[in-house]
């Protein structure tokens, strides 16, 4: 039924070597993203070490997700003002 054994890159049809490419490249992308935010941000502004996330980080597309999801400490928001963006 299914060919099990692993395919050399030029057996993989088009669609699938770009699904491949899109992919690294997310995955690259999320990546700098993560360890850029880490480097700015401060301790304080984490739950956790910035190690522990950093390492994180290298887990294939898990970790930046995971840091982003809950990694980051949200800003404490002020009580009866607006977002001046809002006005």
């Amino acid at each position: 039924m299914f060919d099990r054994r692993k395919k050399a890159w030029a057996e993989l049809t088009r669609t699938q070597r770009r699904a491949i490419l899109v992919a690294a490249a997310v995955q690259l992308a999320l990546q700098l993203v993560t360890l850029w935010d880490l480097r700015r941000r401060s301790a304080d502004e984490l739950r956790g070490s910035k190690r522990w996330w950093t390492a994180a980080a290298f887990v294939n597309i898990v970790g930046p997700i995971a840091y982003f999801a809950v990694g980051r400490r949200r800003p404490a928001r002020s009580r009866g003002h607006r977002c001046r963006a809002l006005g």
